[in-house]
């Protein structure tokens, strides 16, 4: 089975602080459209891996499981869709928690999250699919500003 990191996503509690840190640091940050702005912020993958900020709202959109609060995901591209649900029933039946079972996400990969030894969040993702996009859910509503 092919598999290697792909994406590493921060979720983030405040995000104008994290993205312009993350731009003094260097990278090239996209703030997408703004009504998204708040929740997500990404590099599109210029440099080979996926850099992602997102709010806690808009991670608990993608992933069923998350405990709420900052953290780390970092992000496996496997070969093939049916590999997503291999390794997520491998690994689950080996022990790994789950913080999101395999799913058809609106992007159109087949997602699903683990949990590692330590806690950390270990999402395994297939190839986009065009026919397999679905809307994306709507802004969340809350705010990623500290409060």
């Amino acid at each position: 089975m092919d598999i290697r990191l792909e994406q590493v996503n921060i979720v983030v509690r405040d995000m104008d602080a994290m993205a312009a840190f993350y731009v003094r640091l260097g990278l090239q940050l996209d703030p997408g459209r703004p009504e998204w702005s708040p929740h997500h912020r990404n590099t599109g993958g210029r440099d080979g891996i996926d850099f992602d900020l997102d709010s806690p709202e808009f991670a608990s959109s993608w992933n069923e499981g998350w405990p709420g609060g900052t953290g780390i995901v970092l992000g496996f591209r496997l070969a093939e869709r049916d590999d997503v649900d291999r390794l997520y029933a491998g690994l689950t039946a080996d022990g790994c928690a789950s913080q999101q079972p395999p799913y058809d996400a609106f992007w159109g990969s087949r997602y699903a999250i683990v949990v590692d030894p330590d806690g950390n969040a270990v999402g395994l993702m297939s190839p986009a699919d065009p026919a397999r996009r679905s809307p994306p859910p709507p802004p969340p509503s809350g705010s990623s500003r500290p409060r």
